[in-house]
Formats: C-alpha cells, structure tokens, sequence
C-alpha cells in the first residue's frame, strides 16, 4: 500500500518540469496555509477563551460589554453561544458558525448590527434556559418557547449600537495578530 501511495506521489507520465510545478505549487500552497492559520491565530479557536472572541475587531464591543457585565464573572462566550449538548454538538457549532463568521469578516459582508444567526438563536435560548432554570420557576416555561430571552433582556451585550456608532473608550486592547516584521532598535 505505501509503495502504491510513493509512485503516486511520483506522478509517473509527467515531464520532469511538470513534476517540479507540482510540487513547487503545492509547497507555496502549504506555505500560505501556514501563514493563514498564523496570522488568523486559527489554534485559539480550539479553547473557550473569551479573547478568541476579538481575534475580529467587530466583536470588541460585544467582548468588553461582556466583560463589564455580570456575565463577565461567571462565564465565557461558549457557555451562552455554543451548545452544551455533548462534544460533538459544540465542536460542529464551533466549526460551521466559525466557517461563517471567517466567510463574512473576511468577504466584509458584516451587517452595521450584528445579530445572532437563525441556527445560533435556538442555541442561545437554550443555554439562558440551562442557566437561569432557577428564574424560569416563576414564568411558563411556554413563554421561553414564544419569546427569546433577550427580548425582554436587550441589554445583555449594552445597548445595540451600529459598527460605527459604538464608543470607542469601552473597546479592549485587541491582542496582537500575525508576524511583527518591524524590528526593535534594542
């Protein structure tokens, strides 16, 4: 099987100058790939950490009112924003909502007010359920199933503001992202 995989990889039928564009091709490939998932910090991505939320500068609002709320204390962004289910359901959310968000951030396709997406809205509700179980004893659990919880609680994440309209004092220091080619005079 291997010694199959090895003549493969030979590409037997091409000219010699072929096979060297073929590789050559495929090593800038890899190489981009590389400097893609560096400079995306693509591995942060594997961790509940809440400052994975502002390797966007878009969600630097949403992370620093969730910060300064009572959320701040008590969770991170997974724990309302992804399902908790079993590790297979949060891993693919994970994966299809990050697939999106880097489509849209990257294509600047972001809307001026971000909004949850149709497939994050059922999984937000539900954690505010998981969470707050205790809160709903004194509300129909019908209601939660005819309103989300944040439309009653709209300030979850502060006040709505458009990308251009938020107040720039409450935006963290974004974490530095990709090669720093500038040397120091030290």
């Amino acid at each position: 099987m291997v010694g199959k995989i090895l003549t493969l990889l030979a590409l037997p039928g091409l000219p010699r100058f072929w096979q060297v564009a073929v590789y050559g091709l495929a090593g800038i490939a890899a190489g981009m790939g590389v400097v893609v998932v560096r400079i995306s910090n693509a591995v942060s991505y594997l961790s509940d950490s809440p400052e994975t939320c502002i390797n966007c500068h878009v969600m630097t609002d949403a992370y620093a009112s969730w910060q300064r709320g009572s959320h701040g204390r008590e969770t991170t962004c997974n724990d309302c924003h992804v399902p908790h289910d079993n590790i297979l359901a949060k891993t693919a959310f994970k994966a299809m909502d990050g697939a999106r968000h880097s489509y849209v951030f990257t294509m600047r396709k972001e809307p001026q007010v971000l909004t949850l997406s149709k497939g994050a809205v059922p999984v937000v509700q539900n954690n505010c359920v998981r969470c707050h179980a205790n809160q709903f004893q004194m509300i129909r659990l019908f209601d939660t199933q005819q309103r989300t919880c944040w439309s009653c609680h709209q300030n979850i994440h502060g006040d709505i503001h458009s990308l251009s309209a938020s107040p720039r004092p409450l935006r963290p220091a974004l974490p530095k992202a990709g090669i720093d080619i500038r040397k120091s005079g030290d």
